[in-house]
């Protein structure tokens, strides 16, 4: 049973972890300023993925600072963070569906 909750557990993190560094770093290569430049789009992606990094490394850190006044507080941690993730992503959401909303419906296409 561990090992299915492991199992679980860690497509859960990896899940949107995955998809946040994806949807930034193709917001970002999009950018008119990087213009094609590979380079450019491979420093940014690398940022972005470092970032993620430091993010994994001071998330234990900070929980474990968090726990020594109580492990509801770790939890409490946990849903600011993800609260705040949620808010950062929304512009981009809402660019989106702006995005999706413009383009013309195509009456030949299927589903």
């Amino acid at each position: 049973m561990s090992i299915v909750l492991l199992l679980l557990l860690g497509s859960l993190v990896n899940g949107p972890y995955a998809l946040i560094t994806t949807a930034v770093s193709a917001e970002l290569g999009t950018h008119e300023c990087l213009e094609g430049n590979s380079k450019a789009l491979a420093t940014v992606t690398s940022i972005i993925d470092g970032t993620g990094s430091i993010g994994a490394a001071v998330g234990p850190l900070l929980a474990g600072f968090v726990s020594s006044y109580g492990w509801i507080y770790v939890f409490y941690m946990l849903m600011i963070s993800c609260s705040l993730a949620v808010l950062l992503l929304v512009r981009l959401l809402v660019n989106e569906c702006k995005q999706i909303s413009k383009r013309s419906p195509d009456p030949t296409r299927t589903l």
